[in-house]
């Protein structure tokens, strides 16, 4: 039998940056600088935005709603002091309530290659392809270092739970890849039909062909969506 599992997130909700930072103090106290260390060493700006300057701003952030508490000061050598940060009870019970919320339910995350990609067609098709071309390029080599990441903390012998995400990333971008390099065969055999534009002027050239591009949802209603997801679409 699956257990509930029942938390709620108090206060305002954790940015990713601030997940990791509470998830770091989770595991020992420490300085920011260390902070940043540690998620460069990780790799895990593959997974948040990560920048000494935001670094520094969230940390401060959650010792203002008290989910973390300075707990000291050091200096090394020459170097400036340091302040010390653990995660409090509060900081650890919003920890969890956040991983709770976001493993249970997806959310819109808005990635912006979906707007690039929705609004391609005002490009002609030899430059779309191209540039999804270049993007494939840059993909195979992301996938390359996922790879490489996940062979050396299988060497180390660090368990798996530590770095499924890796694995997570690794399929989700080699399904991205299988998409384009399919979507590009389209375009560059004609398959997919595709607007004509002047290759003087670049501008659209226009037909006789009626564009339906403007509201082909339009007629899609909740009722609509409600019956695919029944399994039947009236």
């Amino acid at each position: 039998m699956e257990r509930t599992v029942s938390r709620k997130q108090a206060g305002p909700a954790l940015t990713p940056l601030a997940i990791a930072v509470l998830a770091l103090l989770a595991e020992n106290p420490m300085h920011p600088y260390e902070m940043y260390q540690l998620l460069m060493n990780r790799h895990e700006d593959e997974l948040v935005k990560v920048k000494p300057g935001s670094l520094y701003h969230t940390v401060a952030r959650l010792a203002e709603q008290e989910l973390v508490v300075a707990e000291g000061t050091n200096r090394a050598g020459n170097r400036p002091e340091r302040t010390t940060y653990r995660i409090t009870d509060a900081g650890q019970e919003a920890l969890l309530a956040r991983v709770t919320e976001i493993l249970r339910q997806p959310v819109r995350e808005y990635p912006i290659f979906d707007v690039a990609l929705a609004e391609a067609h005002n490009l002609p098709v030899d430059e779309v392809v191209t540039l999804l071309r270049e993007r494939v390029t840059w993909i195979e080599g992301r996938i390359a270092e996922y790879e490489a990441i996940r062979a050396v903390a299988a060497s180390r012998e660090v368990p798996r739970r530590y770095w499924a995400v890796i694995d997570y990333a690794t399929a989700r971008t080699r399904a991205e890849l299988e998409w384009l390099r399919g979507f590009i065969d389209e375009l560059a055999t004609g398959e997919l039909p595709w607007e004509a534009f002047d290759p003087v002027t670049g501008e659209r050239v226009e037909t006789c062909q009626p564009s339906r591009g403007h509201d082909w949802g339009a007629g899609l209603t909740q009722e609509d969506i409600a019956a695919v997801r029944r399994g039947g679409a009236g």
